[in-house]
């Protein structure tokens, strides 16, 4: 959930048309372009991390476009939470549908591979959206924003944001085992030694991916750490929850806010202080550019192994010039 003087790397186009938006590449993999005839099989699925949440919707509008514009379907399917027990099973069933490709974001890097795996033997190329495995062998493509340059970024904001200032910092994880907000929380604690050492980290908490959680979190640190500074949560739902944690102790605006992602309520929450800064990165990209993966993987085509989505910095200040960077409630 990426979750860096800023640096920030901007893209053009809207979310859902930032379908034409250009993204970075690297260890490029795959053959040459092929002559083969088109594929018979033009069905991809989609499975998302949770149901519901903007940054999937986004990334669903995204691959959804994408899709039509190239001659395919696509289908997304996702579970009522981020919980790998209940992404399994999406995974296991789509053995009897076979589609041509599946694009997932995987709910944990390491349980959710024996599932991925079954559906690549049946012949199935897998592309892994926003997330991804610790096993690199699975995948054909993995696209996803620099996590770890969020974290980074997020730093670089909280060190603007606190003006010098000494104190202590809480960083609010979602679940142990969620390869892009433990690598958010990573760049976000390194960071913050090089770019503030006025400013000390307590710690990262998991929240489970729940904003009652994360909103519990927020006040046992306020009553617990006198001096407590500020709160880095590295994704939507720990957003959402620690705003909620600032609101019930009094503490909004005092205790400076990075979050990760740009939902409406973040944006609402952005607007009206409840946040100082969101790290918003492109999840209808992430989508486009998977489905060019899966499709090229399909056709037989070059294939990139490694794709970075961008991320900026959004503040009260500057966030109606990035409005690109919100995320959507439906296409």
């Amino acid at each position: 959930m990426s979750t860096k003087t800023l640096v920030v790397v901007l893209a053009a186009g809207a979310l859902v048309a930032a379908c034409g938006g250009q993204i970075g590449q690297n260890n490029s993999s795959g053959g040459g372009q092929s002559s083969a005839a088109a594929p018979a099989n033009k069905n991809l699925e989609l499975v998302v991390g949770v149901k519901n949440e903007p940054f999937y919707i986004s990334m669903q509008c995204g691959a959804e476009a994408a899709a039509k514009e190239a001659g395919y379907t696509i289908t997304t399917q996702a579970p009522d939470k981020f919980d790998p027990t209940l992404q399994a099973p999406i995974v296991t069933a789509l053995g009897a549908k076979k589609p041509a490709a599946l694009l997932i974001a995987p709910t944990d890097d390491k349980t959710m591979a024996p599932q991925m795996k079954q559906i690549k033997d049946m012949g199935v190329k897998v592309i892994e959206v926003d997330t991804a495995l610790q096993d690199t062998s699975v995948a054909a493509s993995s696209i996803s924003s620099d996590n770890t340059q969020g974290g980074q970024l997020a730093a670089q904001t909280m060190a603007k944001l606190t003006s010098g200032k000494s104190g202590s910092v809480l960083v609010l994880d979602t679940k142990a085992g969620t390869s892009t907000t433990a690598a958010r929380a990573k760049g976000f604690e390194e960071e913050l030694k090089k770019s503030a050492p006025n400013l000390k980290s307590i710690g990262v908490q998991f929240t489970e991916n729940e904003p009652s959680v994360a909103a519990q979190k927020v006040t046992a640190a306020i009553s617990s750490t006198p001096d407590l500074i500020g709160v880095f949560a590295t994704n939507l739902n720990t957003g959402e929850g620690a705003a909620t944690g600032l609101r019930s102790a009094g503490k909004v605006g005092q205790v400076q806010l990075v979050g990760f992602d740009a939902s409406p309520s973040e944006v609402e929450g952005l607007r009206a202080g409840a946040f100082q800064a969101l790290i918003a990165q492109d999840p209808a990209t992430i989508g486009k550019a998977g489905v060019q993966q899966a499709i090229a993987a399909i056709e037989g085509k070059s294939v990139q192994r490694n794709i970075s989505a961008p991320l900026v910095a959004l503040t009260k200040d500057d966030m109606d010039q990035k409005a690109e960077f919100f995320y959507k409630t439906k296409c």
